[in-house]
């Protein structure tokens, strides 16, 4: 672990965390040390917001082993959801339009690949919304999908906070090496895993992005949050924050923007930073 910064002294205001590979340990699932961590915190009034790439449908689970439900930054910063009230307070979409275009540049560009968009409707689990669409043939990065397939066409009909592109026999970095100069500021690109899967969302929307909509809500400034990521779609809410924190598992496009490192996922890392003031 690095050595505490000087800003790290100071108690945030705030305290945002990505989810897998960050806050839950490498069985998905929240430690005991980790849930006490959080909910010290939160007993004294100060906010805990999960900022993942997962949609709101998949944040229940995270909420029924916290005890607790926060605000949550979604789909890499393209949605915020209120887990308590189950409502889409914002939603970044990615028009028609352009998905028709990223999708011809990386049919083009990354041959073999196949494409997924994810949807909101009002709620998390709004049943009037196919909330995750994939064309035929589309690979999928997990066990247990959640998806409805769809025609090609179709995936790109109706916008969407995010567009994903699959190619297994690559790697995420390699795929984003390959889209990024072609889709020239058209869509962010990033990825949370290595295994041939990137996501794109709309020009400018990051995690970043998605936190400073929480925090203008709550009323706290970027320079009074701590957070903590492991993965590139986590670099610009830790480039963004007072003090941002890499988990000892992290990547290293993680590592390089990170205040500190903590310990690893698997070694209560976000518990062991969150100790120190609560």
């Amino acid at each position: 672990m690095t050595l505490m910064p000087e800003t790290s002294r100071i108690q945030p205001r705030l305290v945002a965390s990505d989810v897998d590979g960050t806050l839950l340990d490498p069985h998905e699932n929240v430690t005991p040390r980790t849930r006490r961590a959080v909910l010290a915190m939160a007993a004294e009034g100060t906010p805990f917001v999960l900022s993942t790439g997962r949609p709101p449908r998949w944040i229940g689970p995270v909420v029924e082993q916290l005890g607790y439900a926060p605000m949550c930054v979604c789909a890499n910063g393209a949605v915020v959801y209120d887990s308590g009230t189950d409502r889409i307070l914002d939603a970044q979409t990615l028009s028609s339009d352009t998905l028709r275009w990223l999708a011809d540049i990386a049919y083009r560009t990354l041959p073999g690949c196949g494409l997924a968009a994810e949807r909101v409707g009002a709620t998390a689990h709004d049943a009037a919304t196919p909330q995750f669409v994939s064309s035929p043939g589309y690979e999928h990065a997990w066990l247990n999908p959640d998806n409805t397939e769809v025609s090609q066409d179709e995936v790109l009909d109706v916008p969407a906070v995010k567009l994903l592109i699959r190619l297994s026999s690559a790697s995420s970095g390699e795929m984003v090496d390959a889209l990024e100069p072609l889709v020239d500021g058209r869509a962010d690109l990033t990825f949370s895993t290595d295994n041939g899967l990137i996501e794109l969302s709309a020009p400018g929307v990051t995690k970043a992005s998605g936190l400073s909509v929480v925090a203008e809500r709550l009323g706290v400034a970027v320079g009074e949050i701590a957070a903590f990521g492991d993965m590139p779609n986590d670099v610009p809410m830790l480039k963004m924050v007072g003090l941002g924190v890499a988990m000892g598992n992290a990547h290293p496009a993680a590592l390089a923007v990170a205040n500190e490192v903590t310990a690893t996922n698997a070694d209560d890392g976000v518990a062991r930073v969150l100790e120190r003031w609560w």
